[in-house]
């Protein structure tokens, strides 16, 4: 009897961990999971330094000239027409850094050349009977610069894998004037002069914008347009060979401007803010039962 009843407990012990096991199990599944470990802050590979190139042309012009002669006093009724610059092809390279994904800045050094200038200056001379006549002076020369910049861009977003971007910049312009000419014509006929190479150092600034394009993740095409005001240059002084007392005068192109077309590119040493993304474990697997 005492055998019976105990093998009866056994039963009922046996049947009982039967049926609870599986809803343990399934109580188990309803428990959250265990909130995943923090992610380590994003290591940067490489770094964000890029070397560019840029060619293009720009079309040049001048101001005003101003005329300096020896005593400080112009002809009667001096004038200066038909101000005239051809354009200029430039070629450049420079080195600069991304700072984000939309702000970045560069320093470059560009050569500008193949520019001939021109000018007419016209002036009453007296002659001997004192009836004045007209003189006429054609001057020309070429001009030859050497700028260099500091700049800075704004990135305004890509759409269709095209960056539009803004940017201005500031430094200096070293230019040369050279093969300088003045040769009369009218009450002036037969005079000719001559002035010898100058270079004139002065301030330089650019407004910019233009489209980029990512041919690979660090190569980068650009087409941009920049207004580049390269300050003024300067003559030395003219001396005549038949005319000795035309000689002294010297001249001054005041505010130089190019409005240039650049085609550029940019290559990135190392990638821009590469980052090594950080992959957690899976979770493990939970059998439902």
């Amino acid at each position: 009897m005492r055998r019976s009843k105990l093998n009866a407990l056994v039963r009922s012990l046996t049947l009982l961990a039967s049926v609870g096991a599986p809803c343990l199990g399934y109580a188990a599944d309803l428990l959250p999971p265990l909130p995943p470990e923090p992610l380590p802050p994003p290591v940067e590979i490489g770094g964000a330094w890029y070397l560019r190139g840029d060619v293009g042309v720009g079309a040049v012009s001048y101001e005003k000239v101003v005329t300096t002669v020896k005593g400080g006093v112009l002809p009667g009724d001096y004038v200066i027409h038909q101000k005239n610059m051809g354009d200029q092809v430039f070629a450049g390279g420079g080195i600069g850094y991304q700072f984000n994904g939309f702000l970045r800045g560069d320093i470059t050094g560009e050569y500008r050349g193949g520019s001939r200038f021109s000018f007419v200056e016209k002036f009453n001379l007296p002659y001997p009977n004192g009836v004045p006549a007209k003189g006429i002076d054609y001057d020309q020369g070429n001009l030859s610069s050497v700028v260099a910049m500091a700049n800075g861009y704004i990135d305004l977003g890509t759409w269709y894998g095209l960056t539009p971007f803004v940017g201005g910049g500031i430094g200096a312009a070293f230019h040369t004037i050279s093969g300088f000419n003045d040769t009369g014509a009218g009450s002036a006929a037969g005079g000719f002069g001559i002035a010898a190479t100058k270079r004139t150092t002065t301030l330089a600034w650019a407004a910019m914008a233009g489209l980029g394009y990512s041919v690979t993740p660090n190569l980068k095409l650009e087409l941009g347009y920049r207004y580049l005001n390269l300050g003024h240059a300067g003559t030395g002084p003219v001396t005549c060979f038949n005319d000795p007392g035309c000689g002294g005068a010297s001249y001054r192109l005041k505010e130089i401007t190019s409005h240039d077309v650049r085609i550029g590119m940019r290559w990135l040493i190392g990638g821009v803010g590469a980052v090594a993304e950080y992959q957690p474990e899976p979770a493990p697997l939970i059998r439902k039962y």
